[in-house]
């Protein structure tokens, strides 16, 4: 009884909704099944779901993204919406759902951000730059060289049209995950771990040119050691490794962002699929 009096509730709530905003009752079901999902994603991509953002804007950026992709998701979430909404059990399925795929759709995308920091972490502790802190896009505290990139990685993501590619991988994502369907555990731990390896294996080869570095600088410092065993080498090398991690940056970070640009496109284009 108490079930049939919140869906009455929640029914008319939306049947006034739709007759403000001149629309059919049906699409307004329609439409809270395209925002969760859409609302799971875009509040973990980069640059619309950091955490330094006001909540009002994560808001609005969800909401817009709904209205962009609703003409092209909802033809494929009406069925899954028509039939939640004849019961209160079938509509918190559906968000549920809904949620969890979104989670994994942002997870997706999440982990390439990531990738930028894991790198920049690396980069940092093979030049002996790791205690040097900057001002960072995200809450996690990060050397200089991570914050450095994660902003670059996000700025040249925006500008490259993130806001469209998410558009067309929230709308591509219904065919392989059909709303109301719901992910399989061990579907999603293969792919979580297989999106982990990968988001591992591009952080290390990104900061590759770095541990390089520091594996030249090492291996002179350890031979002007033992040819000059009275001179301080770690007076002349402490300069030298931090003067050389900021060239090597300047020279390496535009193909870095390039390469990691381009992952991120994979990502977007396949974001069921191990990475790019």
């Amino acid at each position: 009884m108490e079930n049939d009096d919140a869906l009455d509730a929640l029914g008319d709530l939306f049947g006034r909704i739709a007759a403000n905003l001149g629309f059919a009752e049906e699409s307004v079901w329609v439409a809270l099944a395209v925002f969760v999902r859409v609302g799971a994603v875009s509040a973990m991509l980069p640059g619309f779901g950091e955490q330094v953002l006001p909540a009002r804007l994560k808001l609005a950026a969800a909401v817009a993204f709904t209205a962009a992709i609703w003409p092209a998701a909802a033809p494929l979430a009406a069925p899954a919406a028509e039939a939640a909404s004849r019961s209160i059990g079938g509509v918190v399925g559906l968000i549920a759902s809904e949620a969890v795929i979104g989670l994994i759709l942002g997870l997706g995308v999440r982990l390439m951000v990531m990738a930028l920091q894991i790198a920049g972490s690396i980069a940092a502790q093979s030049t002996a730059v790791a205690q040097v802190l900057g001002a960072n896009a995200t809450p996690d505290p990060m050397p200089a060289i991570g914050a450095i990139l994660t902003l670059g990685g996000i700025a040249l993501a925006m500008a490259a049209g993130l806001h469209v590619k998410a558009a067309a991988m929230l709308i591509g994502s219904y065919a392989a995950l059909p709303a109301g369907a719901t992910p399989l555990a061990g579907d999603a731990a293969a792919w979580a771990t297989s999106r982990a390896g990968h988001i591992l294996g591009l952080a290390f080869a990104l900061a590759a040119p770095f541990a390089a570095a520091s594996f030249v600088y090492n291996l002179a410092l350890g031979a002007i050691n033992r040819a000059m065993p009275a001179l301080m080498v770690a007076f002349v090398g402490a300069p030298a490794i931090t003067a050389g991690a900021l060239l090597l940056l300047w020279a390496a970070a535009p193909e870095m962002l390039t390469r990691w640009s381009e992952a991120l496109d994979i990502a977007l284009i396949d974001p069921f699929g191990p990475g790019g």
